[in-house]
């Protein structure tokens, strides 16, 4: 019996269509860091399993795809021998592009110029349970710079989150926050040991609201004095400008967190320099991977469909700490392409061109019209104009149901009566319409 074709849970097929979609999605973001002079970088599918192990926690540890060694290794082992053998798997697929890239800055620091600017755009995975929007293999598109702790680099990314949306047509909202004003607002509040508690809560407040919050902050153990010098800081509303002042007021006694304000301050001062469309917003509620990043932070949301975040990121102090080497500061912004495509796709965004790969098809009607089309066909492929001809010479119903089956705007007929008169029938599959026009007329015509 014939085996039934099929792929491994959590992972995905992408048809022609998709995958020019998705090509386009990839080469402008690629387009805009390039400007910026961001060089590409790709690492490994799989990492050695020391350098994946410990870098993302117990639970992240648990969502490694763990690779059986080569060759036969084991291949005269029990069930219970290779359970137990430690050598079985030494390596994994990855489950980010950062703990290799750190890896990477580690290993040719020497051969590196700092600051190193790299963009990154391939495949991780993660053994993850399978369901809707959460696959088992999907793409990051990451951007980063690491070797400075200058403020100029925020700025960059804000910048380049604009002209990324903006050349994709998707309105949004940039949502920025600092961990050291988190810190601060802990602090001065009198819980600084409890700081994620308070930021895991307040994470929730759009979703949850604000009752709900301070029933949370109660459960983890913050008093009622506390809670009430906090509902001020989340009920901030206002510029920027004017929400970092009554801020600097509320949790002035926190060197960190006035620290995590100036920040800000330089960060939207330099933000309003630019000649772009795009106004970040101060949000308090904002927390992003805590033990993660140690500045600012990043998060975009799409204004015109409900999706979770399609971009996020933030500033780290100590990346590549973890492979022995510290104080290599970065900051860096990565973009989600499966919920951009989602967004785009709702809200049809997508260039219409895009639906096919041919812009024309020259129908096959024998020897002599094939001779004259393929010549044809090679002078409009030498102007970028994306040409081919049905391969056999067969019913023209069949050939014109190829073309509209593959979405193919122009065909192009040569018959015997064309052929001597040096003149081809295109039809525009779209409108309908048909005209003649002359061999040497159609180049410029199609273009």
């Amino acid at each position: 019996m014939a085996q039934k074709p099929s792929i491994p849970k959590g992972t995905r097929d992408f048809s022609p269509e998709e995958m020019m979609r998705r090509t386009y999605i990839f080469d402008t973001i690629k387009s805009v860091f390039r400007l910026f002079g961001y060089a590409p970088l790709e690492t490994p599918s799989m990492e050695n399993l020391s350098t994946l192990l410990g870098k993302y926690g117990d639970e992240g540890d648990k969502l490694l795809f763990k690779i059986l060694n080569s060759g036969d290794y084991g291949a005269n082992l029990s069930e219970e021998e290779l359970r137990q053998a430690s050598k079985i798997s030494e390596k994994g697929l990855r489950y980010d592009l950062t703990v290799p890239f750190a890896r990477y800055v580690v290993q040719h620091q020497n051969e590196i110029v700092f600051p190193f600017k790299r963009y990154q755009i391939q495949p991780v995975w993660r053994a993850d349970r399978p369901q809707k929007g959460r696959y088992r293999e999907f793409y990051q598109c990451d951007v980063d710079v690491i070797g400075s702790k200058s403020l100029l680099s925020e700025v960059e990314l804000v910048d380049i989150v604009a002209r990324v949306f903006s050349k994709l047509g998707i309105s949004v909202t940039l949502k920025m926050n600092n961990r050291k004003i988190l810190f601060g607002i802990a602090e001065a509040i009198g819980h600084a040991d409890k700081m994620i508690d308070i930021t895991v809560a307040i994470d929730k407040l759009d979703k949850i609201g604000l009752d709900n919050v301070k029933a949370e902050l109660r459960e983890r153990g913050i008093d009622d004095a506390a809670i009430a010098k906090l509902q001020p800081i989340l009920e901030l509303s206002g510029t920027n400008e004017e929400k970092l002042n009554i801020l600097s007021g509320i949790i002035g006694s926190s060197e960190t967190g006035m620290l995590g304000i100036e920040e800000m301050c330089t960060i939207f001062s330099n933000v309003e320099k630019l000649d772009i469309n795009l106004t970040p917003e101060l949000d308090l509620s904002l927390a992003r991977g805590l033990n993660y990043y140690t500045g600012a932070i990043f998060e975009v949301k799409a204004n015109d469909f409900s999706i979770g975040s399609i971009s996020g990121g933030g500033r780290y102090d100590d990346l590549t700490g973890i492979f022995g080497m510290p104080g290599m500061s970065g900051v860096g912004i990565s973009f989600g392409a499966d919920r951009i495509y989602d967004v785009m796709l709702g809200l049809n965004l997508f260039p219409e061109e895009l639906a096919c790969s041919t812009k024309v098809l020259f129908v096959n009607l024998g020897e002599a019209e094939q001779e004259a089309s393929m010549r044809l066909i090679s002078e409009l492929r030498n102007n970028d104009i994306a040409a081919e001809i049905y391969p056999d010479s067969t019913k023209m119903k069949k050939q014109m149901e190829y073309a509209n089956r593959r979405g193919i705007p122009y065909v192009v007929i040569i018959g015997s009566n064309e052929l001597e008169r040096r003149v081809a029938t295109v039809k525009d599959m779209r409108l309908g319409e048909q005209r003649e026009i002359a061999f040497d007329k159609i180049v410029d015509t199609l273009k």
